[in-house]
C-alpha cells in the first residue's frame, strides 16, 4: 500500500518559518476605517507580578531557567483556570442550524472552543487565498499567527470596525454561545494559549514573536500599549518605516528574540507604509516515524492536472492512523510528530478533485475524520 500525495496540508503550526510583509487586505475587504479606542481598550491592566510569574515569548529566558511544565498538547488545550471548565454549552440546535460551528462546542474547554473557531478561520482564508491564486502557486500559511495578529488589533478598534473583526475571525459566535462569554474572556484566552504553547521540551522547537510597528509620527495610547504586552505579549513601537536601517534592526531585534532561528524575518518595506503587525512563527520537529535517507528517491509530483515534475520524495514504512471519506472522495493520513501533534494529509481520489475539496472543509469534516481513523500498515 503506497500513499503518493498530492499535498493538502492544514495545520494550526506549520513545520517552517512564516514571517514578514504580506498584503493580504483583500481577503479582508469589509474591513474598513479603523478607528483607534478612545482609551485604547476596555481591558483591564494586568498587575506586573503577571509579567514576573509567566512566560513572555518576547523575553529572553537563559537557557537553565526555562521552565519545563505543560509537556503535552492535548493536556494544554484541555485546562482551563477557570472554575467552569466545561461550561454553558449552545442550545439545542435547531435542523435548520444543522452543521454550526457551536455543533462541535459541546464538551470542550474554552480554549479548545477558541481553536475550533481558529480552525475555522484558517479555512476560510484559506479558500480566498486559493481562489486568487493561480494553478502553479502553493499556499501555506499558519493561521493561527494571523488570527492572533488580528486579534491584537482588536483592543484598539470599536463600534462597526471592531465587530467586522470579531464576526469574521468568528469570535462573535464564542461570544454568543454563553452569557458567561464577553470580548475579554476571548483575549484572557489568547493570553493563556499563547503562554501555555510557546514553551519548550515539548520535543519540538517552537517559537513566536508578535509586534506592532506605528509610523512615529502617529501617538500611540499607553493603554493599548499595556493591553498588548498583557494579552499577546507583543510591543507596540514607533518606527520610521524610510529608515535604511530599519529592516536590519528589525531583523537583528527577531534574531535576538528567536534565539537565532528566525534570521531573516524582513527582506524590504514599502517605505510609506504606515504600520505593520509582525508575526513569525518558528517550528521544527520530528516525525515518530522517521524517513530514511537510503529511502528516498525521484518519484512523479503532480503540480496540478496536466503537469509532473520528477521530485526526490521521501518513503517510509510503518503503521498511520488512516481513513477513506466516499462523501467527498477522498483519503486522509495522519502523520504524528515526537511531542503529540501531528499533520494531517489529504488526498482527492480524482486528479480534478482538489479545488471541491478544497471548497468543503470545516472544522465539522476534520473532526469527523479523525474520528473515522484506525490504524493501517503502509509504505
Amino acid at each position: 500500500m503506497k500513499f503518493l500525495f498530492q499535498l493538502l496540508a492544514f495545520a494550526v503550526i506549520i513545520t517552517s518559518t512564516f514571517c514578514g510583509v504580506k498584503d493580504v487586505t483583500e481577503h479582508f475587504e469589509s474591513l474598513k476605517g479603523a478607528q483607534p479606542h478612545e482609551n485604547g481598550t476596555y481591558m483591564p491592566n494586568l498587575p506586573l507580578e503577571f509579567h514576573r510569574e509567566n512566560t513572555i515569548t518576547n523575553d529572553l529566558i537563559p537557557e537553565e531557567e526555562e521552565e519545563e511544565d505543560y509537556l503535552d498538547l492535548d493536556k494544554i488545550l484541555s485546562e482551563d483556570d477557570y472554575s467552569d471548565v466545561i461550561d454553558a454549552a449552545p442550545h439545542m440546535i435547531s435542523e435548520v442550524q444543522q452543521g454550526n460551528i457551536l455543533e462541535l462546542f459541546h464538551g470542550k474547554t474554552r480554549i479548545q472552543r477558541l481553536n475550533i473557531l481558529n480552525a475555522n478561520f484558517g479555512f476560510n482564508l484559506y479558500r480566498s487565498v486559493a481562489d486568487k491564486a493561480s494553478s502553479s502557486d502553493n499556499i501555506i500559511m499558519a493561521p493561527v499567527g494571523i488570527s492572533t495578529a488580528m486579534a491584537m488589533i482588536s483592543l484598539g478598534l470599536k463600534d462597526q470596525t471592531q465587530q467586522e473583526v470579531l464576526s469574521i475571525l468568528g469570535f462573535q459566535d464564542f461570544i454568543n454561545a454563553s452569557s458567561k462569554y464577553e470580548l475579554m474572556t476571548v483575549h484572557n484566552l489568547f493570553r493563556k494559549l499563547t503562554h501555555r504553547l510557546f514553551r519548550r521540551n515539548f520535543g519540538y522547537t517552537l517559537r513566536s514573536v508578535n509586534d506592532l510597528y506605528i509610523h512615529k509620527d502617529f501617538p500611540v495610547l499607553t493603554d493599548f500599549k499595556n493591553n498588548m504586552k498583557t494579552y499577546y505579549f507583543a510591543d507596540a513601537q514607533p518606527a520610521d518605516f524610510s529608515d535604511p536601517s530599519f529592516i536590519a534592526k528589525t531583523n537583528e531585534r527577531i534574531l535576538k528574540l528567536t534565539k537565532g532561528l528566525i534570521k531573516e524575518a524582513l527582506v524590504n518595506i514599502n517605505p510609506t507604509t504606515l504600520m505593520m503587525i509582525l508575526n513569525c512563527l518558528y517550528f521544527k520537529g520530528t516525525w515518530e516515524n522517521k524517513f530514511p535517507v537510503e529511502m528516498t528517491t525521484k518519484r512523479s509530483f503532480r503540480l496540478n492536472e496536466k503537469q509532473t515534475v520528477k521530485v526526490p520524495m521521501m518513503q517510509t514504512k510503518g503503521t498511520f492512523l488512516a481513513a477513506a471519506d466516499p462523501e467527498l472522495d477522498c483519503s486522509i493520513i495522519q502523520l504524528p510528530f515526537v511531542g503529540n501533534i501531528s499533520m494531517l494529509v489529504v488526498l482527492p481520489h480524482k486528479l480534478a478533485g482538489m479545488k471541491a475539496l478544497e471548497k468543503q472543509i470545516t472544522p465539522q469534516v476534520v473532526e469527523k475524520w479523525q474520528k473515522s481513523m484506525t490504524n493501517r500498515y503502509g509504505e
